[in-house]
C-alpha cells in the first residue's frame, strides 16, 4: 500500500491512518473515522459502517473488509 495524504484549501489533511507517515510530525492531530469494521453474529460476516452505521461493505473475512477500506478510501 502506498500513503496517501491530501490536504482541502484550509490545511485539513485527509488519509487512512498508517505508521509508514508520521502524522505526529504535523502537529496536533484530530482524528474521525471513516468507518467502523465489527463482526455481525447473526450474519457471521464483518461488516464495514459509515458513521451512521449504513453497511458499505461486508465479508466473513475481516481482512477483505480491511482490504475493501483501504481500496475505497485511499483516494
Amino acid at each position: 500500500m502506498n500513503p496517501v495524504l491530501t490536504f482541502d484549501v484550509d490545511g485539513t489533511g485527509h488519509c487512512l491512518h498508517t505508521d509508514a507517515i508520521p502524522l505526529q510530525t504535523l502537529g496536533t492531530l484530530e482524528v474521525q473515522r471513516a468507518t467502523s469494521i465489527e463482526f455481525n453474529p447473526a450474519a457471521q460476516q464483518w461488516e464495514v459502517k459509515d458513521a451512521e452505521g449504513v453497511i458499505l461493505h461486508s465479508n466473513p473475512s475481516r481482512s477483505c473488509c480491511l482490504a475493501w477500506e483501504l481500496d475505497r478510501f485511499n483516494l
